[in-house]
């Protein structure tokens, strides 16, 4: 499939070519010092049992989102602690230390860097335009590499005034221009797909089945999917498709919520909402993803609750899921006094009808 693309002016055109050659990237190698081997892209994880002998089902992150609060030193620090093996990062921390020192800091920890947030707004609804975006997202993947991160994040922005078609068709030539880039520096780019009425005027990309089309429509394995069962875990399509996007994604994103999604409601810890997140990645699972399940809660209940409360009852839930999926069980996880506090009547009120201050649904924050 050729996909289309759109004209640019010629001084755009060159100074976007000039990008994607080896010669650049190959001068960028030279002078980062944990920029990695060539071609270590996205793969499956054939990780299947424990250090210290028990069975892993599925490999497991927590992300930078939920504690906004914190520094990335105390997050890695945090995040070792509790006993996870990888950190999904965001942009302007990293910004905040530099990308060789943060890694550096990942390694000391001993963990990894399972994606980082995020590049993209193509469509130039932030007021960026298409080429300043380009160099945005190209300084993004020299991070995601310096970092060692397999997955790059990536959002189509908001229609910025265009018509749908012509929104895609930036996105498309977004993602062509990018995918050399990322193939030589060993990044898989993620786009991702979010429901409208949860990320409003922020991702004009609102549906499942169109991101898969969309990605198919890409030979270079190097354009996948991110998979969020925030925005999407209740979907009315979501079982069937669920094949198709365990093939296509190369990260899975998991929040629970109340009622249906929307910009004002908060991404809940896993088993404090309604969503069938368990089932859900166990069918990932069983269809053949192998990639990381990030736990991304964020808003006023994972205030309340405490960043190191909401990572310690991650810690609890997904060990609970992994040793069910062992056994070859899944249902509803039931928490018990170790695992999930139930939250005070006013807090499951606030998350049923929307944090005012959360944003938690579209991820806020810039591109960095």
């Amino acid at each position: 499939m050729v996909l289309s693309t759109v004209e640019m002016p010629e001084t755009s055109r060159r100074s976007l070519t000039a990008l994607v050659k080896d010669a650049s990237l190959d001068s960028l190698r030279d002078t980062l010092p944990y920029f990695p081997p060539k071609r270590r892209a996205f793969t499956p994880s054939t990780r299947t049992v424990h250090p210290g002998g028990r069975k892993i089902m599925f490999d497991v992150a927590v992300s930078e989102l939920t504690s906004p609060r914190w520094d990335l030193h105390d997050e890695i620090e945090r995040a070792a602690a509790h006993g996870f093996d990888a950190i999904s990062l965001w942009r302007p921390k990293v910004s905040d230390v530099g990308a060789a020192k943060a890694a550096a800091m990942v390694a000391v920890a001993g963990l990894r860097v399972s994606s980082l947030q995020w590049a993209g707004g193509f469509t130039g609804g932030d007021g960026r335009s298409f080429a300043e975006s380009i160099d945005d997202a190209v300084e993004a993947i020299v991070t995601a590499a310096t970092l060692a991160a397999p997955v790059l994040m990536v959002h189509s922005g908001c229609r910025g005034g265009h018509t749908r078609s012509h929104a895609q068709r930036l996105l498309v030539q977004a993602l062509e221009t990018l995918a050399p880039v990322a193939t030589r520096a060993g990044v898989t780019l993620a786009l991702k797909p979010s429901h409208p009425a949860g990320s409003v005027g922020c991702n004009f990309l609102g549906g499942l089945s169109e991101a898969i089309d969309l990605v198919a429509g890409f030979s270079d394995p190097a354009v996948r999917l991110a998979v969020d069962f925030w925005h999407f875990g209740d979907a009315p399509d979501i079982d069937v498709l669920l094949p198709q996007l365990a093939e296509a994604a190369a990260v899975v994103q998991v929040a629970d919520r109340c009622g249906p999604p929307s910009a004002q409601s908060d991404r809940l810890p896993a088993g404090h909402g309604g969503l069938p997140l368990e089932r859900l990645v166990g069918e990932m699972l069983a269809h053949g993803y192998r990639g990381t399940v990030e736990f991304d809660p964020v808003g006023e209940v994972a205030e309340i609750l405490g960043y190191d409360g909401v990572w310690s009852e991650t810690r609890l839930v997904t060990q609970a899921w992994n040793e069910r999926l062992a056994i070859g069980r899944s249902g509803p996880m039931v928490a018990t006094g170790a695992g999930r506090r139930p939250l005070p009547g006013h807090f499951r009120a606030a998350a049923a009808s929307g944090s005012r201050r959360s944003h938690a649904s579209s991820h806020t924050g810039s591109p960095g």
